[in-house]
């Protein structure tokens, strides 16, 4: 399998997706356009997060409407979700897309990966695609992101806020992918300030919001003040209990660092929002991309696409000025230009943090 690096201008890319749709004369809504005829038909299978999950899922989601609204297309037509309450569901969800004549299907996340595998190989004149893991198969696209650059960032962010030298960090599944933020987060707290303590869990679920939220409330109650979460629908759980915290006692600094997508809207509460920046993933763009590429007959089966920095697959969200200050800004980005000039090399998984670490020392 080869590998692909893709440097492309994605804000360019949002610019051009909505297309205008107005009313008839009836007073009905309709659109002004017709469907594109080279349009193709897409459509995504969620993980157990679900579509409206407020990070991953929904972000390839709004990704999918994206399309649909650019070429004027009906949803349930031209393009649509399956969504997956359980892990069971994965395969079968794959296989009715495939049936319905979908010609390009997504595989959102890596727990897809063998549901996917499977189904591509009895279908190897259907298009599929996978984010963030590798699939084998030349009918499969491989979408990944580089999350460890990312988290590095939210991680200088969150040591140069926090009062009490304790952040945490709360994960999905503890898996190579998940560990990826893990890793990068803490490098990057601990390139500001070695001695602040990073308290690490695991969740072991993208779902359970009263999980995310037991861990948080646990780590706010040790004096943890920020809290990174890449736990996806679990992650909401860590923003109710950030909210409650400040809604009963204004004067007490949480925080919480979103995921995927901006997560401001998730930290407001009164006058107060605990969401100091989120990493974001531009997962929306990664399933606009493959779309057009694969419209364009330039669909890349067989390769690994890889989003970061550099392309604006991966951000950082400045959108709460009051707490994400122009000081931190002005750090994370000195720290930025030197991941991007290589002279940081971010670590991706727990071998690798352990050298980068010893050689802070």
């Amino acid at each position: 399998m080869k590998k692909r690096y893709l440097f492309l201008s994605l804000m360019l890319s949002l610019s051009m997706i909505l297309a205008a749709c107005g009313g008839s004369d009836s007073g009905e809504s309709q659109k002004d356009c017709e469907p594109d005829e080279n349009a193709i038909k897409a459509g995504i299978v969620t993980d157990e997060g679900g579509v409206d999950d407020k990070s991953f899922n929904q972000s390839a989601w709004e990704g999918l409407q994206a399309y649909g609204e650019e070429y004027c297309l009906e949803k349930g037509e031209h393009f649509d979700y399956a969504q997956s309450n359980q892990d069971s569901e994965y395969e079968s969800n794959i296989t009715r897309l495939t049936q319905q004549d979908y010609e390009l299907i997504f595989g959102i996340g890596y727990k897809l990966l063998d549901a996917l595998e499977t189904v591509a190989a009895q279908n190897p004149d259907s298009k599929y695609a996978l984010v963030d893991d590798v699939a084998e198969g030349d009918n499969i696209a491989s979408v990944t992101f580089k999350e460890h650059q990312g988290s590095f960032l939210v991680g200088v962010a969150a040591a140069l806020k926090t009062e009490t030298d304790k952040v945490g960090f709360v994960g999905g599944m503890d898996s190579p992918l998940i560990n990826k933020f893990e890793v990068g987060f803490e490098a990057g707290v601990k390139s500001v300030d070695p001695t602040i303590e990073v308290d690490v869990r695991y969740a072991e679920t993208f779902s359970d919001a009263g999980k995310g939220r037991q861990i948080a409330n646990s780590m706010y109650n040790s004096d943890v003040d920020v809290i990174y979460h890449a736990a996806g629908g679990a992650g909401n759980g860590v923003f109710t209990e950030a909210k409650d915290i400040k809604g009963n006692n204004p004067d007490q600094s949480v925080w919480v660092i979103g995921v995927d997508r901006d997560q401001y809207e998730e930290g407001q509460v009164d006058d107060h929002n605990v969401t100091l920046t989120s990493m974001v993933k531009r997962v929306d763009v990664a399933v606009q991309d493959v779309i057009e590429r694969t419209m364009s007959g330039d669909f890349p089966g067989g390769e690994v696409i890889e989003y970061g920095l550099s392309d604006n697959g991966i951000s950082i969200a400045d959108t709460n000025e009051d707490a994400y200050t122009d000081e931190i800004a002005s750090t994370v980005d000195e720290w930025k230009e030197k991941i991007e000039n290589g002279d940081v090399s971010v670590p991706s998984n727990h071998d690798e943090l352990d050298e980068y670490l010893n050689n802070l020392q």
